[in-house]
Formats: structure tokens, C-alpha cells, sequence
């Protein structure tokens, strides 16, 4: 059956669809010895077959300095399947310092992007009243949603900033009037169950300046789910997932099937993932499901290292989990076939802090081997990843944002980052190293580079949203 609208109808028709042949990733100077030249978006040729595999191709640079591109969206994804007038050909990137939004035209030439559209912070801070914008989703009606974590004096205050998706222009605030979390970072809506859950990351105060453990402590980091009702735009619920427990939870999950009533959230401080769920009342609640211990150090800023777990993913299929640990440096794969359960069947280290020729010393554990690809060594730790939507092959980028990379892999800010690329065994579970593919944002024209986020130009598992309204099912 002929698609109809960007995307895909179902998930696991996603998951027939085409291989990745080049990605975009956000590239930033900000809090590296070249934070005088701007940003830019690249575009990485992920085809064996081409001649340019697993280089830089294209390099598109922001008109401002200092802007600190993080995450990125589409104007249109698989939510607005079923409607031809809608096309997936703007790259919606936020800035997470500037508050500038990007509108990236990828269809004139997916190989050389251009920029369409700028939204300026002033138009985002007048109409909204918000800063700090991070994830972009779009909506099934053309609009795009992007969430928040400030006020206009950069303090804590979740909300979300609503552009029309047509030019773009600031609509002004998605929640309703005094419906602001007292935190925000990442979200995911299923309006097929009237809900959006959003999750918290700290004031903007606070992060963007480095961690500060006592920061926490002073509660100026988040450890709830925020659960809307998605008609009425209104926060109805707040789920408190412990201080000790769920200690800033960041990127959020729905299972692909929208019929599905759960998801996962990975918790970065407390390295725990819970599963949210809702229940036979009809309200939501959350259960710890995976929990990765910290490791007792010696030469550390703490006498225990937490894991930080600061991306997952979901396949396209529901069955597995993936998660980066961005200080220990491991990746895992778990069998989420029973959600309540998960199975650890995959691992692999990608550098982190605790490889065994470096200064920190794990008390009473056999440490993890240095990481080198091609004769060059990996520098910082697994932290975004995106997985193809065959689920076989996932791919991996090392920075986490310019100033906790400065603080916890000053290395990484001095010689640049890297992307590599993980085999995956769908069938047993497994993760292996495609050592064939190594791109070094050491080797950059201008300068080493932190390289983010990792986008698919067709959608991928974390940039697309499943509605499966009555209406899908008759096309």
C-alpha cells in the first residue's frame, strides 16, 4: 500500500522500510578552544556502498555564535501519516543556550541542507514567556511542539513553545494558562489515551553552568513524571519517582504501539529505568524495572560513580531496550518482552571514565579496556544513540552538552568527539563494534567539534510518533 503523508502507518511498517544512508548530527564550538566559530549541522554518509561512507559530507554553519545546538525534530513525522498535503522537509533545531530556532530545509538537497527559517529568541520569550527550548515533536494536526526548561531569567519552569507549521511562526504556549511543571527536558504524547507524559531535567541556572551535586540536594534538579491530559493541554498529575530513586529522570519512551499503555524513562543521577504505566483507575503510576549500581571510586570527584543514563531507545518492534551509560561508557541491550522484566542480552564499553589506564580506580572490579577505532582512541563516553529502523544496526555519538563534557571529559573538548556504529543481533540479543565505520570530529576543517544528536532524514525510533487512529486503519 502506497504511504500517504510522511513516515509510516505502523511501526513495524517503519521497520520494512529503507536503510539509512546519511545522517545529520548537531555539531558545537561552545566550551571548546574554538567557541569563536558557530555551530553547524553535518551530514554523515552512513552507506557502505558510497565512496564517502562513514565521512563528514556537507557542513552547514549557524549565522550566530554561542548558540549550543542540542536536540532536533521534524515539522512532520509518522503522526501526520494519512495526510498528503503534509511533507517531511524542515529539520526543526532548537538551540539549547540562544533559545534561537532553526528551521532546516533537508528536501531541496538532503546531502547540503540550507536554512529556511530562524525563529529569533525574542519572538520564542515575548510570546511564550519560556527559554531553554530541548525536544521537538510534531503534531498530527502540522503544528510543532517544542519543550522547555526556563523562565525568562533562565530559572526553573517547564512549558512548551507551539510554532505553526506552516511559517513557523511562535503560536505562543502549548499547556494552558498557570499549567507549568516546576522543571522540563524530553516528552512523549499518545493522544490515542488523551496523554503526555514530560519528564524534568533542573534549572537552567543550575546545568547549564556544570553539575553540582550539592545542586541537587538544594532541589534544584527534578525526580517526577509530569502526566497531561493532551485535550485540555493540563497538567493532572505529577509522579514523584523518589529523590533517591529517580533522581533526574531524562529521555522518555512509549512503547511504538500506540495501543500500548507504558513506557520506559531512564533516570541519569540514580541510573534506574521505570516503567510507566497506566492503571486499572485510570490515572498513571510508575515501577522501577532496571537498576544499574554506582561504582565505589578512588580519584573521582565522589567517592561512587553513577552510571548516568542519559539516552534510550526503543526498537521499532517493542522488544528491546538500549541505553547509554555515559560515565561507566556501556551500552546494554535488554529483552523488554515482559516490560516488568527486562533481560540484559547485549553489551559493549565505548570509552567512559573508568577504562583501566586512566586514574580512577574501580574498588574491587575488573575495569573495562581503553576504546580505539582505526589507531585513534575514543574519547568521552556512549551517550546519544539512534537505532536504524531494521533495528541491526545502532549508531552512537560521545558528547552530552558542551558544559558537562568540559567538566567530566575535558579530553573530549580538547580532541573532538567521535560517532561509531554498534552491530546488533535482533534475533538472540548481542552488540558488536563495526569497527569499518569511525567518524572523528577531532579532524574537523575548522577545529575538534561535540557532536550530538543523531537524526534520520526518514524518521527513526525517537523522532516518531504512532497515532493509529480509526482513520489510519482505513487507508
Amino acid at each position: 500500500m502506497a504511504c500517504k503523508g510522511p513516515g509510516y502507518r505502523t511501526p513495524l511498517d517503519a521497520m520494512k522500510g529503507p536503510r539509512e544512508k546519511i545522517v545529520y548530527l548537531p555539531c558545537i564550538y561552545r566550551n571548546t578552544s574554538n567557541s569563536h566559530k558557530p555551530d553547524y549541522l553535518a551530514t554523515v554518509d552512513v552507506d557502505p556502498e558510497s565512496p564517502t561512507y562513514s565521512t563528514v559530507v556537507h557542513r552547514l554553519p549557524m549565522p550566530y555564535l554561542g548558540d549550543e545546538l542540542h536536540h532536533s525534530g521534524w515539522n512532520a513525522c509518522s503522526s501526520c501519516h494519512g495526510d498528503p498535503s503534509k511533507q517531511r522537509n524542515r529539520l526543526i533545531l532548537p538551540s539549547l543556550v540562544s533559545t534561537r530556532v532553526y528551521v532546516i530545509d533537508t528536501a531541496t538537497n538532503p546531502l547540503a541542507p540550507s536554512i529556511a527559517h530562524i525563529v529569533e529568541p525574542n519572538e520564542v520569550k515575548e510570546k511564550t514567556g519560556l527559554t531553554i527550548p530541548h525536544t521537538s515533536h510534531c503534531l498530527g494536526d502540522g503544528h510543532i511542539m517544542i519543550s522547555t526548561m526556563g523562565d525568562l531569567q533562565e530559572n526553573a519552569k517547564g512549558g512548551f513553545i507551539l510554532l505553526d507549521g506552516k511559517d513557523f511562526s511562535v503560536k505562543g504556549n502549548w499547556e494552558a494558562n498557570g499549567h507549568n511543571p516546576e522543571f522540563g527536558y524530553d516528552f512523549w504524547y499518545q493522544p490515542r489515551h488523551n496523554v503526555m507524559i514530560s519528564t524534568e531535567w533542573g534549572s537552567p541556572n543550575a546545568f547549564l553552568k556544570g553539575f553540582n551535586p550539592k545542586e541537587y540536594a538544594n532541589g534544584l534538579y527534578g525526580h517526577s513524571l509530569n502526566v497531561w491530559d493532551w485535550e485540555k493541554h493540563t497538567l493532572k498529575q505529577r509522579i514523584d519517582l523518589g529523590v533517591n530513586e529517580g533522581a533526574i529522570p531524562l529521555e522518555i519512551r512509549f512503547l511504538h504501539n500506540p495501543d500500548a499503555t507504558e513506557g520506559l524513562v531512564g533516570c541519569a543521577l540514580s541510573s534506574n529505568i521505570f516503567r510507566f504505566y497506566k492503571t486499572e483507575r485510570g490515572d498513571w503510576a510508575a515501577e522501577k524495572v532496571i537498576d544499574i549500581p554506582s561504582k565505589k571510586v578512588e580519584n573521582w570527584v565522589l567517592p561512587e560513580m553513577p552510571g548516568l543514563i542519559t539516552d534510550i531507545l526503543i526498537s521499532m518492534d517493542d522488544r528491546y531496550l538500549y541505553f547509554s551509560n555515559w560515565l561507566h561508557g556501556d551500552i546494554r541491550q535488554y529483552d523488554i518482552t515482559d516490560t516488568r522484566n527486562p533481560r540484559l542480552v547485549g553489551q559493549i564499553f565505548i570509552g567512559g571514565s573508568i577504562c583501566d589506564d586512566g586514574d580512577v580506580k574501580v574498588v574491587g572490579e575488573k575495569q573495562p579496556q581503553p576504546l580505539f577505532v582505526n589507531g585513534k582512541r575514543v574519547h568521552g563516553g556512549a551517550q546519544m544513540i539512534q537505532l536504524s529502523l531494521d533495528g541491526k544496526r545502532l549508531y552512537v555519538s560521545t558528547s552530552l552538552y558542551s558544559g558537562w563534557d568540559k567538566q567530566f571529559y575535558p579530553d573530549m573538548c580538547n580532541h573532538g568527539s567521535m560517532m561509531l556504529q554498534v552491530d546488533v543481533d535482533t534475533q538472540h540479543g548481542g552488540l558488536s563494534l563495526n569497527r569499518a565505520f569511525l567518524v572523528d570530529f577531532g579532524t574537523e576543517p575548522s577545529g575538534p567539534v561535540l557532536a550530538h544528536e543523531i537524526r534520520y532524514p526518514g524518521g527513526d525510533c525517537s523522532s516518531d510518533i504512532y497515532l493509529s487512529t480509526s482513520a489510519h486503519a482505513k487507508l
